[in-house]
């Protein structure tokens, strides 16, 4: 019986990594007319030039406009701060209204309070913590008490009711915005660790590859040197040289991992020309023939899908080189038909026994299930050992999510 290994796939989400974003320019032009506007309506209602507090209210908006209009410009400190300065100077403006007029409702406006709702939602979402907690209490403040900065009466009331909700919505929205902002960011700090831990079972593949092709070829050198000299030098010719691979591979991926970005490519770079490659060195080391047979196309498949079909056979060939007793022939087969890709890797020896204690089989699966593939490895009915992993293949076009 041959023993099955699946591992459900598991979607990554490559998403932003939080950085505030300037806004579009047609929403910024969007933003800055609506609120000119409002200020262009309440010069229009005669709000901005009632005597003593009128020209107050005029500056105060254009101020409060001017902030809002470039407020997506401002990192996460200088905002906060700035909200708060206006949101003081709005709170002492009701104050002096109060104290000026009374039974009037002359204090009503939009501009003002329409330019504190946008700032709140801003500081909600990105404004530094410590500064946030200040600013977000004050500038809910100083818009729900502008209404009702006169004289408490049922017009007033309404209306700040109707600000108070407009408050609220804005704090939600930002709120919700800085959260989904933060999942995000532990989304893209999880990725990174699991692409670091493939780079490590990479590494770790690499270079068990290598050493027990070095390991091989010194075990025949020490052999040949007694009757044949003359294939010695040879054979440590190629010692030599898979000894350099190994260590050009180790230093390409431990370099990747200490990358200064912090970023690290999904997998190694590797396609069907690198699995050719490993079963030409497979022969060249001795002891057992490797034969590969390739029926498809490869040029069009996605990286994800070679290097991971160059994983399988890797990994195949090296627990061929530890585990078949008196293996002589491999086969290495790579079929594409349809959707899918079909690698099997067969030898025709005896197990000397199956680890279960490293990667091996259960390392291959998770590698081969990350894409949604599946991998089958037992005993063939022709004798030896064989290694099957089905790979899906994405339709041309698709886009991951």
């Amino acid at each position: 019986m041959v023993q099955t290994a699946n591992q459900a796939p598991a979607p990554t989400d490559t998403s932003e990594t939080g950085r505030s974003q300037v806004l579009p320019v047609t929403a910024w032009m969007l933003l800055a007319g609506g609120l000119v506007g409002l200020v262009v309506l309440d010069s229009a209602g005669g709000l901005y030039w009632i005597q003593h507090h009128g020209p107050a209210k005029l500056i105060g908006a254009l101020l409060i406009v001017a902030l809002a209009v470039v407020s997506p410009r401002l990192d996460s400190r200088v905002l906060p701060v700035a909200a708060c300065v206006c949101a003081v100077g709005s709170l002492c403006l009701s104050f002096w209204i109060h104290l000026e007029m009374a039974g009037s409702s002359e204090s009503l406006g939009f501009a003002e309070p329409a330019g504190l709702v946008w700032l709140l939602l801003l500081v909600a979402r990105r404004g530094k913590p410590s500064w946030a907690a200040l600013a977000v209490p004050l500038l809910v403040m100083a818009i729900v008490l502008r209404p009702v900065s006169v004289s408490v009466r049922q017009s007033t009331t309404i209306m700040a009711l109707l600000f108070a909700l407009a408050a609220v919505t804005a704090l939600g929205t930002g709120l919700g915005m800085r959260l989904l902002l933060v999942d995000r960011r532990r989304q893209a700090a999880a990725l990174r660790l699991e692409q670091r831990t493939e780079f490590a079972r990479d590494l770790h593949d690499f270079v068990a590859h290598h050493v027990t092709g070095i390991v091989v070829q010194a075990q025949g050198a020490q052999v040949m040197a007694g009757r044949r000299p003359e294939l010695v030098p040879p054979a440590l010719r190629r010692i030599e040289q898979a000894g350099s691979e190994a260590l050009t591979s180790m230093r390409h991926m431990v370099g990747m991992l200490r990358g200064a970005d912090g970023e690290v490519a999904l997998t190694p770079l590797a396609g069907i020309g690198e699995v050719r490659s490993l079963v030409e060195e497979f022969s060249a080391v001795g002891g057992a023939r490797a034969r590969l047979d390739l029926e498809g196309t490869f040029d069009d498949l996605p990286v994800e899908v070679t290097t991971t079909a160059h994983r399988v056979v890797m990994e195949a060939l090296t627990n061929v080189r530890k585990h078949a007793h008196g293996c002589t022939e491999v086969l290495v087969r790579v079929d594409r038909s349809g959707g899918r890709v079909t690698v099997r890797v067969s030898d025709d020896g005896r197990p000397r026994h199956v680890s279960h204690s490293g990667f091996g089989l259960k390392g291959l699966s998770e590698r081969v299930g990350l894409i949604g593939g599946s991998v089958r490895a037992g005993p063939v009915t022709a004798g030896g050992w064989g290694v099957e992993a089905t790979l899906p293949v994405p339709p041309a076009g698709a886009v991951a999510v």
